[in-house]
């Protein structure tokens, strides 16, 4: 089957709809003209500005949900897509999908309406494969698969945008995580951060969510560092860490986002494990996490509000040297 038009569909995080992209390319090889539309969570568009291999951006406005999801089903309904690419594994998405007018609907195994797909495809976090893998299997009933990796479209005009801050030689810290658990604890970074002997600008980076954050690091760090959460957007800051010596993370966005930049990533592991299957994909690329063998790690797929131990081991133990080690 060579469809001419289909829908992609990711609304959940910004790393997940990074994950789906390789989706995009997928479809191209099978279909280089194929009009391509991608169904994204409100905030999340601005990932898919600069791609111009997307017709349209479809947005889920999740402030009022199913007031919006109503008026995003009859959207859909309008379009007779030849084929709906269902990457979400949750209800109001499978429910989309089993209304859409669609000669072929595919997706997870997991979403509660997968009895409603043409193909409904096995998703396991046990299994060591990469979601980006899992996310292309998507695909396996339209054609052979290639072995792709996420690439994220960048403007002229975006990497134009952070030129100013390329004058000298720099490296990039997102310190933030929405999991508390993921993240990498403040004063660690402090301590990284005051660590470096050598003279680089040091940006962080990170949501407007995140500005306080990056404030507190800032304050207690030097006047070499920046904080500028809040003020690049996504692709900005994916410009931005495309030219940086290193870039540091948590297992979050800002790794995926590196991945799919290719650029240089140090990406720490707290209460997570890479074997989920949602590590970097840089060609330079580290993962830090503790080397103590600790029976509570991981604690979740995603990490949790705060360590259920109370002694958040897997990331007090973490040696600030292991990120100073990954400068060049």
């Amino acid at each position: 089957m060579r469809p001419n038009r289909i829908l992609i569909i990711q609304t959940a995080f910004i790393g997940d709809v990074v994950l789906a992209m390789p989706l995009i390319a997928q479809m191209r090889l099978f279909s280089p003209k194929v009009a391509i539309d991608f169904l994204v969570r409100k905030g999340n568009e601005s990932l898919l500005a600069d791609d111009a291999r997307i017709q349209n951006i479809l947005i889920w406005d999740k402030k009022e949900k199913i007031k919006n999801l109503i008026k995003l089903i009859r959207e859909v309904r309008k379009v007779n897509y030849d084929v709906i690419i269902n990457v979400q594994r949750f209800y109001s998405m499978g429910l989309l999908t089993l209304l859409a007018h669609a000669k072929v609907k595919i997706g997870f195994d997991k979403n509660p309406f997968s009895w409603s797909f043409d193909h409904a495809i096995a998703h396991s976090l046990t299994d060591q494969v990469h979601e980006v893998d899992r996310n292309l299997e998507l695909l396996k009933p339209l054609g052979i698969l290639a072995k792709l990796k996420p690439e994220l479209q960048v403007s002229k005009a975006t990497f134009a945008s952070v030129e100013k801050y390329k004058k000298i030689p720099y490296i990039t810290v997102a310190p933030a995580s929405v999991w508390k658990t993921k993240q990498f604890p403040v004063h660690k970074w402090i301590a990284f951060i005051k660590a470096i002997e050598s003279q680089l600008a040091i940006y962080i980076i990170g949501g407007p969510d995140d500005k306080k954050l990056g404030n507190e690091i800032q304050q207690q760090t030097h006047s070499g560092v920046v904080n500028l959460c809040g003020t690049l957007n996504l692709l900005q800051s994916a410009a931005l860490m495309a030219g940086a010596l290193m870039n540091y993370m948590n297992d979050s966005a800002p790794m995926h986002l590196a991945s799919a930049i290719n650029a240089p990533t140090t990406a720490i592991f707290c209460s997570t494990i890479p074997a989920f299957g949602f590590g970097p994909l840089a060609d330079d690329r580290a993962v830090i996490e503790s080397d103590q063998k600790l029976a509570c790690r991981p604690c979740g797929i995603h990490g949790s509000k705060d360590c259920p131990e109370k002694h958040f081991d897997c990331a007090e133990k973490i040696s600030v040297k292991s990120l100073v080690a990954r400068l060049p």
